[in-house]
């Protein structure tokens, strides 16, 4: 292996601390919490200066990630744009452009690669809709076989991405929650050596590592800098623990200080289980009842690091905020108009919550503001049509 590779040292739990050899197949711990992957790391490990010249992928920054051979199409180091028209230090980090078109490729690259560094052959996955697709390609250009579980109103253009992509579709009458339960049963009644192996969010190790990689990028694109605000629309989570742990690992290494943006958690209004939760002052989200928003990567009434989440959010001096779905539509078609992104209804999301939280004053005008376009509009165009 390349020396370029990190040290990857073990897995522990988010919540209980126990620790596990990082070199076997895990889902979460004993306790039912995610795992989460740590490093030796040093100011040695990766300098910032060293990165002038790499490819421009999350893999430059193979420091950080875990030991495998890379299964990679092109993904990360996505343009983060300057929207002067939406706040004189407003930038838009255009997600859209990942391969299958949403950050969800970040996650699945490495989880998918960890997979077949391990010996996976066939893996599984819960998904509103992007993740799906991101497995479905990852996993056919690893020579997997994947199953996609998704719900049976998911937007076309994801279910004929997974088709073609070779993936097996499972339809679902129920949301991303139901789909997940599909998945365990699924699991335990096709025993196989190796075994199928369930990626769902945050229930393996590895795909906050690819969405760790968000954070870095704000960081060297912002010139070592972090932002005042980051505004990320909030489903699963994967994206907001993952930046966190960047964060943290970029101090350890001596890229930036203390010094953390306020992490802004954007929902729908229909579905809200972390903002609900932080209002109440409770480090644990119940299951949102009747969940519903046209923004199928929100929608996702029940999220296994709603703890990790929470505790980041306050950490950082956050907030949680809901937007309805008309509040996020009119503003998708605000952020695409003004900056050319064109955005899907989570990026515009972001966009409603920053607003709604500038003229509150929690975002001052004199701060740096990233707000995070996580997929392209073009796979939303039911919900975006006139």
């Amino acid at each position: 292996m390349s020396n370029l590779y990190g040290v990857l040292t073990h897995l522990s739990c988010s919540l209980c601390g126990k620790t596990y050899d990082w070199n076997q197949l895990l889902n979460t711990c004993e306790c039912g919490k995610p795992l989460l992957a740590q490093y030796d790391l040093s100011p040695a490990t990766l300098a910032r200066e060293s990165l002038k010249g790499r490819e421009p992928t999350m893999w430059r920054y193979r420091e950080v990630l875990p030991p495998c051979e890379p299964i990679s199409l092109g993904e990360g180091f996505t343009p983060l744009h300057h929207a002067p028209k939406l706040g004189e230090r407003w930038y838009v980090k255009d997600e859209g452009l990942n391969p299958t078109a949403s950050f969800k490729a970040r996650g699945m690259s490495v989880a998918v690669s960890m997979a077949k560094h391990l010996g996976i052959r066939t893996v599984a996955a819960p998904s509103a809709g992007n993740a799906a697709g991101a497995m479905s390609a990852y996993a056919a250009k690893a020579g997997m076989d994947a199953h996609v579980f998704m719900p049976k109103d998911t937007p076309r253009a994801f279910i004929v991405e997974c088709d073609y992509l070779g993936a097996h579709i499972n339809l679902i009458d129920g949301l991303i929650n139901v789909c997940g339960a599909e998945v365990r049963k699924f699991i335990d009644s096709h025993p196989s050596s190796p075994p199928i192996f369930d990626l769902s969010t945050l229930k393996e190790p590895y795909r906050a590592e690819g969405k760790k990689t968000m954070g870095y990028e704000v960081a060297e694109q912002m010139d070592g800098r972090l932002p005042d605000v980051i505004v990320y629309p909030t489903g699963g989570g994967t994206g907001l623990v993952g930046m966190w742990k960047a964060f943290d690992e970029m101090e350890r290494m001596g890229w930036i200080g203390p010094e953390r943006p306020k992490m802004v958690s954007v929902q729908a209004a229909g579905c809200a289980p972390i903002a609900t939760a932080f209002a109440r002052g409770e480090r644990f989200a119940d299951e949102f009842p009747n969940a519903y928003t046209s923004a199928s990567g929100l929608r996702v009434p029940k999220a296994i690091a709603d703890f990790i989440m929470l505790d980041l959010i306050r950490a950082s001096r956050g907030t949680a905020i809901t937007v309805t779905d008309e509040e996020m539509i009119a503003a998708t078609r605000e952020m695409s108009s003004k900056t050319g992104v064109f955005a899907a209804p989570e990026g515009g999301a972001t966009l409603a919550a920053a607003q709604k939280l500038r003229d509150s004053g929690f975002i001052k005008p004199t701060e740096s503001v990233v707000l995070f376009n996580t997929g392209s509009g073009l796979k939303y165009l039911e919900a975006l049509a006139l």
